[in-house]
């Protein structure tokens, strides 16, 4: 009961800010969320409202917002060594991100089981409790790969995500919680359950090389199976900076949205977006809000990019989407992607 009341206090406090026409829906992505490592510091003395206050708006400016959660919220579990960074946050930023205006939040990636079981079972709980959805991770496979939906405006929107970055010990089996793997037969198989009951499909992967710019041809390959399977929206982080955009059957692929409220000092992670996607007959608009990420000048506070300085960013955006077939168009201060006729071009590596 207190889930559904937490569910349906976010559904009224997303509903006083929505700019979206008739039946519209606008859904704002974000890309990797880790509220930990050397930003913990900052965190610490000026709480885990601080990041989000320079976004907060752009966020909320919408019916949902999703992002993926890149390290479990806990003070207990038993930490994995056998790989270079594990994180984990204070369970006080859950709060911070449903204030932020965070309706959905995916889980499947390469540091959501850090601190084990434990670690990821305090995560759900506390995302249950402040009323956030999440998919992505559970308590055994089938739980991990799970739709996660809710209903806006009348219609029906079902998330799923999937990780293919290692380790494998973190990838769910029928006895084990972690995270969904990304096999193209499960999240193929998931994506056709989703779409008979839903009326909007929306894919997660984490996946692709770190600092890599172009999406490997595995990547593209899944991205093209997940929407021929029926997802009209695939989302992607890991590489930690922007890739390309394309335009697939009517569909949209972000392959890598970079990072966002990242505590990280690297100076590879300079530019992000807030992708601001519009659903009405299939994708309708898309817009892309450029952020400055770059933490050693915004001190872990992701800033809008305003005039020129936001003009470079969809610069780049567009030379990497380029090889895509892809084009972002400015208009009126506005940066959108061109809608006119669906890329179905396979790229390669």
């Amino acid at each position: 009961m207190l889930r559904q009341l937490a569910l349906l206090t976010c559904l009224c406090l997303c509903a006083l800010s929505l700019p979206a026409r008739g039946d519209e829906i606008v859904l704002n992505a974000v890309g990797d969320i880790m509220l930990a490592g050397s930003g913990t510091p900052t965190y610490a003395r000026l709480g885990y409202d601080y990041p989000f206050a320079a976004t907060r708006r752009h966020l909320q400016n919408g019916d949902l917002a999703i992002g993926n959660l890149e390290t479990p919220l806990t003070s207990r579990g038993d930490e994995f060594r056998d790989k270079q960074f594990r994180f984990r946050a204070d369970p006080a930023a859950a709060i911070a991100l449903r204030q932020a205006g965070f309706t959905v939040l995916t889980l499947a990636n390469n540091h959501m089981l850090d601190y084990g079981p434990a670690g990821l079972q305090d995560t759900t709980d506390l995302l249950d409790r402040h009323g956030i959805l999440h998919a992505g991770a559970g308590e055994t496979l089938e739980a991990a790969r799970r739709a996660v939906t809710i209903t806006v405006k009348g219609k029906r929107l079902a998330f799923l995500a999937y990780s293919l970055t290692f380790p494998e010990e973190f990838y769910a089996t029928t006895s084990r919680a972690g995270t969904a793997p990304g096999y193209t037969p499960f999240f193929a198989d998931d994506i056709a359950k989703a779409r008979q009951m839903a009326d909007y499909v929306i894919v997660s992967f984490h996946w692709g090389t770190e600092r890599a710019e172009r999406p490997h041809s595995r990547q593209i390959a899944a991205a093209h199976q997940a929407i021929d399977a029926g997802a009209d929206v695939v989302l992607g982080h890991h590489p930690h900076v922007l890739q390309g955009i394309e335009r697939y059957k009517g569909s949209v692929i972000l392959y890598s949205l970079g990072n966002y409220a990242f505590g990280s000092l690297s100076p590879s992670s300079r530019q992000s977006v807030i992708a601001r996607i519009t659903l009405g007959e299939g994708v309708r608009e898309v817009e892309f809000i450029p952020l400055n990420v770059l933490n050693s000048t915004v001190r872990f506070q992701p800033r809008i990019m305003e005039a020129g300085r936001g003009d470079a960013v969809i610069a780049n955006l567009n030379r990497i989407s380029a090889h895509l077939g892809t084009t972002i168009v400015t208009s009126d201060g506005r940066h959108l992607l061109d809608m006119g006729g669906d890329n179905q071009r396979v790229a390669t590596r």
